[in-house]
């Protein structure tokens, strides 16, 4: 069986080898995930646009996008692919810094530059990379609260 570990530094050697031991095999795109208790990953296994993985640090993620069955993460730098599929990650990610605007976004709370009020109950934001996301009804009243608006 497949697992991808989401812990600290410190308890990854550790647990790493008691679960090889134990005859599970780590990969950083299983679907299962072993999560550490109020921990969030400083990195996340994603694919650039040739294929390579790549370990992307949690901070220089801007948004990310569900289009499908694709999921993209976007930062400054450029988009790239993940494995995980979009309810994955708002369980992964910090809930502090991530929100889900939509059923195909999530941001991250420090990359918002703008926040501009639509019609019926809606939000235009744009974030630190120029891109324009919407923030949909279903999802209003939580970003109005996470923002403290």
């Amino acid at each position: 069986m497949k697992l991808r570990l989401a812990v600290s530094e410190e308890r990854y050697e550790a647990l790493a080898q008691a679960l090889t031991r134990a005859g599970f095999e780590l990969d950083d795109d299983a679907e299962l995930v072993l999560l550490e208790n109020d921990r969030f990953p400083q990195y996340l296994p994603v694919r650039d646009r040739d294929g390579g993985r790549l370990h992307l640090a949690v901070e220089e993620i801007v948004y990310i996008e569900s289009l499908g069955h694709t999921v993209t993460v976007h930062t400054a730098d450029g988009a790239y692919q993940t494995a995980d599929r979009l309810y994955q990650l708002c369980l992964l990610l910090d809930p502090k810094q991530f929100l889900r605007i939509s059923n195909s976004v999530i941001i991250q709370r420090s990359k918002v530059k703008k926040i501009l009020p639509s019609l019926s109950m809606k939000f235009v934001l744009v974030l630190a990379d120029g891109a324009r996301v919407d923030v949909t009804r279903t999802y209003y009243n939580s970003f109005k609260e996470f923002f403290g608006i």
